[in-house]
């Protein structure tokens, strides 16, 4: 049986070895998320850049450039981090390219790139996430995008309910970063919005007053699909 296993700060990813298993990189609030609704959106694919220039740079190749850092739309850029900017009709995606740059999601997939196969989690896609690891029978690692390398509430959560939808398939035993994922799951689960009202992530996010983005983030099973980071880009994965 295949484990599954939490990575809680992209900074503790030395300590995992990541060579034959799948990463799945999430970051809901907000890049993993707004990747995910990118691709529904009719993005052709997301490139992330770590570096704000290079991001930038990408406009005269023809992308649409999105860009975030402390939570707000960096300058000179097409796009921010927030999901609604590829559902409000604002910015014409569909057919676009997208490269991306956040403060903590696009880094944790970069260092993510030792693993056979670089998934995007969020909670908008989590069942389909859960099917595509099923159907890979791989050892997971859920890598945690956190805060600036700090351990962030929302996205082990994300990997305790990921953990919840997986222990029939996986063992989830081995680690106690999964066991206390699963315990904070159980906690939440009832009222997943009001538990992380308490979370720090979420009030930067309400005094930036994008209190419509976490509402909207932690919906579950929103959509069908699996975006696969893999030779440089992010693209929906229809292979299972």
């Amino acid at each position: 049986m295949p484990t599954l296993d939490i990575c809680f700060s992209p900074e503790l990813l030395p300590l995992y070895n990541l060579k034959g298993k799948v990463a799945v990189v999430v970051d809901v609030l907000r890049a993993t998320s707004s990747i995910v609704t990118a691709l529904v959106a009719g993005v052709t694919q997301v490139v992330p850049f770590s570096e704000l220039d290079e991001c930038r740079a990408m406009a005269t190749q023809g992308y649409l450039t999105a860009a975030e850092r402390d939570g707000r739309q960096a300058e000179g850029v097409d796009l921010g981090n927030s999901p609604f900017g590829y559902l409000d009709g604002k910015v014409a995606v569909a057919g676009r390219a997208v490269a991306l740059t956040t403060t903590n999601g696009t880094r944790a997939l970069h260092l993510s790139a030792a693993a056979d196969e670089i998934v995007v989690g969020a909670f908008l896609n989590l069942g389909a996430v859960a099917n595509h690891l099923r159907h890979l029978n791989k050892d997971v690692v859920v890598v945690c995008a956190g805060w600036k390398g700090l351990f962030c509430l929302e996205d082990t959560l994300f990997g305790g309910a990921l953990a919840a939808r997986l222990q029939a398939d996986f063992d989830t035993t081995n680690s106690d970063a999964t066991l206390a994922a699963l315990d904070l799951w159980a906690a939440a689960e009832p009222d997943l919005g009001g538990y992380l009202l308490r979370s720090a992530h979420v009030r930067r996010l309400n005094h930036l007053e994008a209190h419509q983005d976490m509402a909207f983030c932690i919906r579950q099973d929103e959509y069908d699909l699996v975006p696969v980071f893999r030779n440089g880009q992010i693209t929906d994965e229809h292979g299972f």
